[in-house]
């Protein structure tokens, strides 16, 4: 048998035997359905924030101090103009006041009321209004003499109406535009991100436990130590394998029953080497991406000989991970700067800015390129972490062999 048929049936054994260990327990159900229980806790907050900005939306508004036609005026021009803005982004409810004695005094007792929360009031004549407005309401204010502005043309012309009547045709695009490609570049990687993330910071504490449980030195005895690591490594990426088909079932799935205007929306957005190649491409970067980073936790956890020193090396692998994420992003929105060159050539970022450039260009060859770069690095980083702890950890308890002295008889 070859050398390096050997090398592979040790490799294989090895992850076989993680797999295994890892999948066909009760844990890995909690592990499988966690994503489920974190959007089980993001749906109740965002609820929660929800109902509390409704609460108290309801009582905000904008106030003139006028009377009236010009009152009438003012309440359709309103009408009219808040069919531009959607739902969300809709000034406060309008509400039309007889100014008083002192027009001032009373524009300013309304933002002193408990009933009412009042984001701008104007007053004064409408040739030369006076907008108080409090710290959030600076658009509104500008809103508000905006609404003046017209009630003053209407009153020119004679009437509030429109005087155009458009007729309006809606076009369906046949292809993705540049800003849905640019998003669906930051998409991908924030997916890649989240999924490395959550997936390979799992490979971690596998070496640190064996090590603990003195089974690394009987597998360092059995097989070479770049056959353990690249067990490792292969054996948890089987795990992560079977997660992400789990949950991207479920994703394919959810997807056919979006609302038809979400499905709308959602078409504008799409990578520039179509659906097909970039399925492929990003499944590729997420294999490298795992690879890559796993390789350099698995060296780590390999360092570790305690769950202290397991726990403190969690957050510089956090602050790794989330670096690789801005420096992606960085490239993904300027994919011909010199940011999104060095974020594709420097290895560990280079999944993420790759899958990023197969979103915002169409070209393919760089890509080969760039899985090629990316596997080389992950040979040369199992390859640094088994020699590391061979050299730091297994010869680290042993004393060093030494010549004895010859006795004189």
């Amino acid at each position: 048998m070859s050398s390096f048929r050997r090398l592979f049936r040790q490799t294989m054994t090895i992850a076989r035997r993680d797999f295994v260990a890892t999948v066909f327990t009760p844990t890995f159900l909690l592990f499988l359905l966690a994503p489920l229980m974190m959007l089980g806790f993001g749906t109740v907050g965002g609820l929660g924030a929800a109902t509390m900005a409704k609460s108290g939306g309801g009582k905000v508004q904008i106030v003139m101090l006028t009377s009236g036609e010009r009152a009438a005026s003012a309440i359709a021009i309103d009408r009219d103009l808040r069919r531009i803005y959607r739902d969300r982004e809709r000034p406060p409810v309008l509400m039309t006041q007889a100014p008083g004695a002192d027009p001032e005094q009373q524009a300013r007792a309304l933002f002193t009321r408990k009933d009412i929360e009042a984001s701008a009031v104007l007053y004064g004549p409408l040739e030369r209004p006076q907008i108080l407005y409090g710290p959030t309401g600076a658009r509104t204010a500008d809103y508000l003499a905006e609404v003046a502005e017209q009630v003053l043309r209407a009153e020119k012309v004679g009437s509030a109406s429109a005087l155009s009547t458009p007729t309006k045709v809606a076009m369906e695009r046949t292809g993705t535009t540049a800003s849905g490609e640019g998003q669906a570049g930051f998409f991908a990687v924030f997916a890649l991100f989240l999924v490395s993330l959550m997936l390979a910071g799992q490979v971690v504490g596998t070496m640190a436990e064996e090590r603990s449980n003195k089974v690394i030195e009987i597998l360092a005895a059995a097989v070479p130590l770049e056959s353990v690591f690249f067990g490792k490594l292969l054996g948890m990426f089987g795990v992560a394998l079977l997660f992400l088909l789990f949950w991207g079932t479920v994703v394919v799935n959810v997807g056919t029953f979006l609302p038809e205007r979400i499905a709308t929306n959602l078409a504008d957005i799409g990578p520039a080497v179509g659906f097909g190649p970039f399925a492929l491409l990003f499944f590729a970067y997420f294999v490298t991406a795992y690879m890559l980073l796993g390789a350099v936790f698995l060296g780590l956890g390999a360092q570790a000989s305690t769950q202290r020193e397991l726990q403190m090396m969690s957050l510089p692998i956090t602050i790794f991970q989330v670096a690789m994420l801005g420096f992606a992003a960085v490239a993904a929105g300027n994919p011909d700067s010199w940011a999104a060159t060095a974020a594709e050539v420097f290895p560990f970022s280079s999944p993420f800015a790759m899958a990023a450039r197969a979103a915002n260009s169409p070209d393919l060859w760089r890509h080969a390129l760039a899985l090629a770069w990316q596997l080389l690095w992950v040979v040369i980083t199992v390859t640094i972490a088994a020699r590391l702890f061979r050299r730091g950890v297994l010869q680290s308890g042993s004393p060093k062999l030494r010549k004895k002295k010859a006795v004189p008889a």
